[in-house]
């Protein structure tokens, strides 16, 4: 073998090496996946929630919204807090939980964009969290439901 040959290999067999691996290399969405998986129970539920949801609130249709819901559920559409005991009683006041401001947040938001810690799945700048909830004491069952309706204006700089 000539030198050309030898540095034409070395070359080859260098560049092959620095390429990143195929299928190693994890997506944004792949992690968000992954955080999801770990800190809500299951990605697959909360994209199709998300998207239960956005269509709902598009529709503008209180009992699938209410639906998404877990009870009871604590809300804060403005100046003071008030607690929803039950799907009838979100129905009754949505108007007054889901505001525009709110409903601008869930029509925008793009799974990728999700925030996700150990409270749940951030939606906008917090104005809804969806979260996982056990429905018996060893938490061998669970649910993944919106846990927190808000309206952040007031804590925004």
């Amino acid at each position: 073998m000539n030198l050309r040959t030898k540095l034409a290999q070395l070359i080859l067999i260098s560049s092959v090496l620095l390429l990143p691996a195929r299928g190693i290399a994890q997506t944004p969405t792949a992690d968000l996946d992954k955080s999801i998986d770990l800190s809500v129970g299951s990605h697959v539920k909360v994209q199709q929630l998300l998207f239960n949801l956005q269509q709902a609130v598009a529709k503008h249709n209180p009992a699938a919204v209410a639906a998404l819901v877990h009870y009871p559920i604590k809300v804060n559409p403005g100046k003071r807090p008030i607690t929803i005991k039950s799907p009838k009683a979100f129905i009754k006041d949505y108007d007054r939980i889901i505001t525009h401001d709110i409903s601008d947040v869930i029509l925008k938001q793009k799974y990728d964009a999700l925030f996700v810690n150990s409270q749940g799945v951030m939606l906008g700048d917090g104005e809804v969290w969806i979260t996982g909830f056990c429905l018996d004491k060893n938490c061998k069952s669970s649910d993944i439901k919106i846990g927190t309706i808000q309206d952040t204006t007031n804590l925004k700089p």
